[in-house]
């Protein structure tokens, strides 16, 4: 429903109409969500949102400090507003569904100061049926030409003491574990990471997004934001006693603002999903859909694709990302010091090419390729460290790229930056021209360690400019981008379909040294539903062996064999990682299948239950073969979870592979211990499997 205050407004699908108004309200295309704006007695910018007729954002204000300049607060006026409305089916080149659909009613509202320097400001609110989304509008204007924003203060004034899934908002890292607190209880500003993260930086009780909600009534929030270009990252700011979240700004050591932009100029969007449970959050399309369509046309260069390669031996300890070399006459150089423990080495890249192919795997990821690990971190000279061209004496970038194409197989480049970001922009062009010479269409990127310059963070301006600025350029290179240590995903995918995965949570990797055990059993039943609603993860599953003594007695992967399989379906990701050892999949071939079965390119996925820190299953249909994958996990408790196969085809019959753990597994006690069972599934069967503690399931069905 549309309600008005003070004057009548038309609404017409697809059109849009404005009159002059103080207070107005818009709802979604189904009526479910609703917005109010209005302005204060004072001027000052405020709106409401509504779920199912009651409040779950009150009485929440909009405003900006500037740097040399007043506030923008209050004195405004509303010199006209728009209504309108959009709804069209566009296509993922890649992703977790072919069709979406992009239907949603906007309210654009254009604000005038009443003061002497009448600045203008625009908000325009996209309210869908799964959430909203609303972005400020700085339109060019005589008398002011450039914005140095030191704060924007956006407001959510929360409506009860919500259940709250958070990590600290820290300005350099996302890679924390998740608390589960009430709103009230957060206490961000003294959370202590138990590993030694050297970049963390914690200035204020703030939460980074995507931060996810869980109301008494079963109302399920998540705040995050969409589309984040030439700005600064939000974080959240909680006033534990109020109930408040409040936008705060990454900002810089090195001016003391934290967005500077010519104008015209939009924000990134504030983006709130709102829905009646857990499931549905992932199904939301609300972030992709409030980012631009594809900028950069056809890119079926990139083929979504299963990897393994030289990465999990270096964090086991098996080998190193260096070779040995000492730094002589500013070039790096081999005095015959190696230590022999270098892994990416011709021989065993060629290893893991062999069993790619083999395995009908397509790529091969290789680190520690080129010269400079041994300089890479902790040195405060580290700039120009790597020149990404030059390799190391025992890896033959020729004979590799020869080989692997031979075998049907890409090699994956991999780039290190070690935070060394303005060495990194200045040497892209001849990395990716090496990249296009042999035929590698995508790179892992990395960005460990303090930013250099100093002063600058992760999640500032600064850094999302050069995060962004390398994917754009890789482009013209027919390269795609998989960041690490990256800044938030934020469905620029849409826009730059060449951004195809980041990591930006804690990793698989913490399971092989962190000193506090790795991830616990609840970690990714929590990260599906807040982390995976920003954007694909490449979180890197598929560990068999879990306990993996005879590398590192005090650690171990925190979950069942079983649901190192479902992550293959449960944590969504255009290329997926075997992230073990060659032997390690030669020693059980059983499990391996559904490695070598699994898609990674879907029609259609649906969330077939959940619970946010508990439990999840998805299904999802894979484009080109119609084959279906299913993956469930559970957190430290077991339960049991009945599959209801209504989304199959009707009237066929598919032959089901069904991976489960045995019935003594356990993430702890026996976590290698599953079973492997075929049966035939139709539209109407039903399958009730058991989890064990910290287990999962996964199930392959293949049309008879």
């Amino acid at each position: 429903m549309l309600r008005v205050f003070g004057f009548l407004m038309c609404f017409l699908a697809l059109s849009s109409c404005s009159k002059e108004i103080e207070h107005t309200s818009i709802s979604s295309p189904n009526k479910g969500i609703q917005i109010d704006f209005g302005l204060s007695n004072n001027g000052e910018a405020y709106y409401l949102v509504s779920h199912q007729s009651k409040v779950v954002i009150d009485t929440s204000y909009l405003a900006f400090d500037f740097k040399d300049s007043d506030p923008l607060k209050g004195n405004l006026s509303l010199i006209n507003s728009n209504i309108s409305e959009f709804n069209e089916t566009w296509q993922m080149p890649w992703g977790e569904q072919i069709d979406v659909v992009n239907h949603y009613n906007e309210l654009k509202v254009q604000l005038q100061e009443t003061s002497e320097s009448q600045r203008k400001v625009n908000i325009t609110f996209r309210v869908y049926d799964d959430g909203i989304g609303f972005r400020y509008e700085f339109p060019e204007q005589d008398g002011w030409t450039e914005a140095l924003i030191e704060e924007e203060h956006t407001e959510f004034n929360l409506t009860e003491d919500y259940k709250t899934f958070w990590i600290p908002g820290d300005w350099d890292i996302y890679e924390h574990l998740y608390s589960t607190t009430k709103l009230s209880e957060i206490d961000a500003k003294s959370y202590i990471p138990k590993t030694n993260l050297a970049q963390t930086y914690i200035p204020e009780n703030a939460v980074n997004t995507p931060v996810t909600m869980i109301g008494e009534d079963g109302t399920h929030l998540s705040f995050h934001e969409a589309a984040l270009v030439d700005y600064s990252g939000m974080t959240l700011l909680v006033d534990t006693k109020n109930l408040n979240l409040k936008s705060n700004l990454v900002g810089s050591e090195n001016r003391d603002y934290k967005v500077k932009r010519t104008l015209p100029f939009n924000t990134p969007w504030r983006t709130i999903q709102i829905t009646d449970n857990a499931p549905a959050l992932i199904e939301s399309n609300l972030i992709v859909n409030l980012n631009e369509p594809n900028k950069l046309g056809d890119v079926s260069w990139f083929t979504p694709m299963k990897y393994t390669g030289v990465w999990w031996e270096m964090h086991l300890g098996k080998s190193s990302w260096d070779y040995g070399m000492e730094m002589v006459d500013g070039k790096w150089t081999d005095t015959g010091k190696a230590h022999g423990r270098h892994g990416a080495t011709t021989e065993n890249v060629k290893n893991f090419i062999d069993f790619s192919a083999k395995n009908d795997i397509k790529g091969v990821l290789v680190e520690g390729w080129n010269t400079g690990w041994e300089r890479w971190i902790g040195f405060e000279d580290r700039e120009g460290v790597f020149d990404f061209v030059t390799t190391y004496p025992d890896y033959d970038l020729d004979e590799v790229t020869r080989y692997a194409k031979d075998k049907g197989v890409e090699i994956i480049m991999h780039h290190e930056t070690s935070s060394a970001t303005d060495t990194y922009e200045k040497q892209q062009d001849t990395a990716y021209a090496l990249m296009q010479k042999y035929g590698m269409h995508s790179v892992k990127s990395g960005y460990v360690g303090k930013i250099l310059p100093k002063g600058e963070y992760h999640h500032g301006q600064h850094m999302v400019n050069k995060y962004n600025n390398a994917a754009i350029k890789a482009a013209a290179y027919e390269v795609a981008v998989n960041a690490h240590e990256p800044i938030k995903a934020t469905g620029l995918r849409r826009t730059y379909p060449n951004i195809i995965s980041r990591e930006g949570l804690r990793g698989q990797e913490f399971n092989a040294w962190a000193g506090d055990g790795g991830n616990p059993p609840e970690h990714l039943p929590i990260v599906a539903f807040t982390r995976m609603l920003a954007g694909p993860i490449d979180f890197t599953p598929g560990i068999f062996n879990i306990k993996f003594d005879e590398y590192r007695k005090e650690n171990q992967v925190n979950t069942t064999l079983a649901q190192q399989l479902a992550l293959y379906v449960v944590i969504y990701s255009p290329i997926q990682m075997a992230a073990d050892l060659v032997e390690h999949y030669e020693a059980k071939p059983e499990p391996l299948q559904f490695i070598k079965d699994v898609g990674v390119d879907w029609e259609i996925s649906k969330v077939l239950n959940g619970e946010v820190g508990d439990y999840v299953t998805i299904a999802r249909k894979e484009r080109d073969t119609g084959d279906w994958f299913i993956g469930g996990i559970t957190d430290e408790n077991s339960r049991e979870i009945t599959i209801d196969f209504s989304f199959l085809d009707e009237n066929t019959n598919y032959d089901a592979k069904i991976y489960k753990d045995a019935p003594d597994a356990h993430w702890n006690d026996n976590p290698e211990a599953i079973v492997i069972e075929q049966q035939t599934i139709n539209s109407t069967s039903q399958l009730t499997v058991k989890l064990a503690e910290g287990g999962g399931f996964a199930v392959s069905l293949k049309k008879s």
